[in-house]
Formats: structure tokens, C-alpha cells, sequence
């Protein structure tokens, strides 16, 4: 297995056991870390890499672990390390595509206490937050919510309210937002660049963990959610100026088999503009489930073209776990 780099917050920016009213050594020791594996000829190596590591949290009395999707996706091989150096190896129990989240099953005693799951209410604009990776206090840092409102991400995702945070770090995929009240509040997600006022700030954005609870059982029970399966188009689209350009396909996916191009302008569908990159996503939703058919007019060159798509269900597209 390789070997974490060796780094720590300095001390300064470190969260203090005295400037909170829970025991923070007890809630940081929940906090472990994860490497997956993930075949290489998986649909998401490409992107996403074969080697993944990150942080996961343990929330159930059983060792269950939340984690990021994203690392644990397609994984072949998982391994989970705790504070006190126990290395227990891990089943991707599931993946939720809408929120993000991810679930490990260990497959040995981690001997970690859960951390309480909160609620990303409890966090205020402007709140005092611990955000955590695995290492206990030397890689936690003290932290503050500088904005919760609406995420777009290009790989068709969208949340409500998600939560910004800085310091930033870049090591913070599955990490913990721990709350005042010493309750999980939300798992980390990405580092992005946020627009505030006039400028820009580097921030993490966090998942709220409030999105997890209607949803845990049907994963504990099936490994997805009862919720319809929303049209996925694999057209990575990003906003460039007043107009959405697509910059990036996945291959063999819905998209790139109807002749959408790199550098399309996406102008309307199903007749209407969309506003934004969320409001595009909203849009392709609203049409049905997956295998709809999505009308779009798409940009190119100066010339406008009528494209119709026939989505599909993501998940198709993924290699699925399998215990050896």
C-alpha cells in the first residue's frame, strides 16, 4: 500500500480542544483514511484516476462508513486506516449519483466509535467550523462557512445548498464538517473557486449531511435509492460567459453517440433557454427518466443545430462491486 505524504496543519491553524465544548480528539478519531483501486479499464479511470484517496467518517455503531462517491466509484480494492493505525479492508456498499455520497462496509472491526450525524442547519454564514481528514488534530484545521447556497457541477449535479468553507485544502475529498455542537454536519466534496463581492476566494465544497437520511435506508437495503433515475446525457458542460460551451464528452455515452462536439453551445432544451448550469440540468430532468429522449438546439460555428439525445442511466456505464 503506499504511503500517505507526510504533512500537517501548523499549529496556528489547527482547532483547539479548549475552544470547543465537545471533545474533539474523541469526534477526530471517527474521521479515517481511504484508498481505493479501481480497474483500469473502468469508465471513470480516465478522469477520476485508479488510485483514489480521500477520508471517510464512520456514523454506524457496525463500522459504516460515509465517504465521497466519487472515490470510491468503480472500486476494486478499499482500504480504510484509523488514527490508531488498524487497516480494515472495505465493500462499496453504494454510490449516490444525486447527493454525492458514498458508502464502505468494513469487512473487519475498525474500533472506531461513530461520529452523531447533525444537520448542516446547525451551521451558520460566518460559523466556526472543524474540518477534518484523517490524522487526528495535526490535520484538522479551524475553519469558517463562508457562503451556503446553490452548486453546479459539470458532470450533471446539482445541490440546493451546499456549503463553502476556508481555509481551503485540497486533501479534503470525504473529509468532516464538524459542527459547534460536535455533530457531522457534511462530508467534503471539492476545492473550488468561489466569486464573493468583487473578487474570488479558493474554498471547499461541502455536502450537507442532511441529504443523507432520506435516503440511507434504501441504501443500506438495495445500494441506490427508490427515488426515478434521472437522465444523464454524459455532456460535461460548463459556464463560459453568458453561454454554456460543452467541454468535455464521456465516451460512447448518450451525447457523443448523438454528435455532440467539444465546444457545442447548448441554447435550448426542449424550446426553452436555460439560465444557468443548474437550470440546464433541471431542465433535462424535468423531461422524464432515464432513456427519455432530451431535444436540444445546440451552437456551433455560427450555425444552430436540432439534436435529440436519448439519455440513459449512468450507473449503466460503471463497473459494479463484487465481493472476491
Amino acid at each position: 500500500m503506499a504511503k500517505e505524504q507526510n504533512w500537517a496543519f501548523p499549529q496556528e491553524l489547527r482547532p483547539k480542544p479548549e475552544d470547543w465544548r465537545f471533545d474533539l480528539d474523541h469526534a477526530l478519531d471517527a474521521v479515517v483514511h481511504l484508498r481505493a483501486l479501481i480497474p483500469e479499464d473502468a469508465f471513470t479511470a480516465p478522469l477520476l484516476g485508479t488510485e483514489r484517496v480521500g477520508n471517510g467518517i464512520v456514523i454506524g455503531e457496525d463500522g459504516l462508513v460515509l465517504t465521497i462517491g466519487y472515490l470510491i466509484t468503480e472500486a476494486s480494492t478499499i482500504w480504510m486506516t484509523t488514527n490508531k493505525g488498524g487497516v480494515v479492508g472495505g465493500f462499496p456498499l453504494a454510490y449516490d449519483q444525486a447527493t454525492g455520497f458514498g458508502l464502505v462496509q468494513p469487512l473487519g472491526k475498525l474500533g472506531v466509535a461513530p461520529l452523531v450525524r447533525g444537520s448542516s442547519s446547525a451551521v451558520q454564514v460566518g460559523g466556526n467550523v472543524v474540518v477534518a481528514g484523517h490524522g487526528g488534530r495535526p490535520r484538522a484545521l479551524r475553519a469558517s462557512v463562508f457562503a451556503k447556497r446553490e452548486f453546479a457541477g459539470y458532470w450533471e449535479y446539482v445541490l440546493d445548498e451546499a456549503m463553502f468553507t476556508a481555509p481551503a485544502h485540497p486533501q479534503w475529498g470525504g473529509a468532516a464538517l464538524i459542527a459547534a455542537d460536535g455533530k457531522l454536519a457534511g462530508i467534503g466534496s471539492l476545492l473550488v473557486q468561489e466569486k464573493i463581492d468583487a473578487g474570488t476566494i479558493q474554498g471547499n465544497m461541502i455536502v450537507p449531511i442532511d441529504l443523507l437520511e432520506p435516503i440511507l435506508d434504501d441504501l443500506l437495503k438495495t445500494g441506490k435509492t427508490a427515488r426515478p433515475l434521472r437522465p444523464w446525457l454524459g455532456m460535461y458542460t460548463t459556464d463560459a460567459g453568458a453561454r454554456l460551451v460543452v467541454a468535455g464528452l464521456a465516451p460512447g455515452g448518450p451525447a457523443e453517440r448523438a454528435g455532440i462536439k467539444i465546444g457545442d453551445a447548448i441554447l435550448e432544451v426542449a424550446g426553452q433557454k436555460p439560465s444557468s448550469l443548474a437550470d440546464l440540468f433541471r431542465r433535462i430532468w424535468r423531461l422524464g427518466t432515464s432513456g427519455v429522449e432530451v431535444p436540444l438546439k445546440t451552437g456551433r460555428n455560427g450555425a444552430t443545430s436540432e439534436v435529440k439525445v436519448r439519455s440513459a442511466d449512468r450507473s449503466d456505464f460503471l463497473k459494479k462491486p463484487h465481493l472476491h
